[in-house]
């Protein structure tokens, strides 16, 4: 008698197909939801560890791509200020670094 082996009967990884669409092109929501699947992914531990190495590199290039967004987002964000009667006299970014 032969034994099976164990990682047949584990489901295939869900790496990124070759038609995934490119990271710089993905909206903020949608790498965000990838790269929570790819984590979801890792976390369970059923991925062989070939598709390990490519879904965790996909995954290092979305969280890479979000935090770009983000980024970007809060640059555009300002605060408004106010004169000595309140009323507004401008604006200043909300987080001057």
């Amino acid at each position: 008698m032969t034994r099976s082996d164990p990682r047949a009967s584990a489901p295939a990884a869900e790496a990124p197909p070759a038609s995934a669409p490119d990271v710089a092109t993905l909206p903020f929501e949608a790498a965000l939801a990838e790269l929570e699947g790819i984590v979801k992914q890792l976390e369970g531990g059923r991925v062989p560890l070939e598709d390990s190495i490519v879904i965790y590199e996909r995954g290092e290039l979305l969280k890479r791509h979000c935090e770009s967004l983000l980024k970007r987002a809060e640059a555009r964000i300002e605060r408004i200020t106010l004169g000595p009667d309140g009323r507004p006299t401008g604006t200043v970014p909300l987080d001057p670094a």
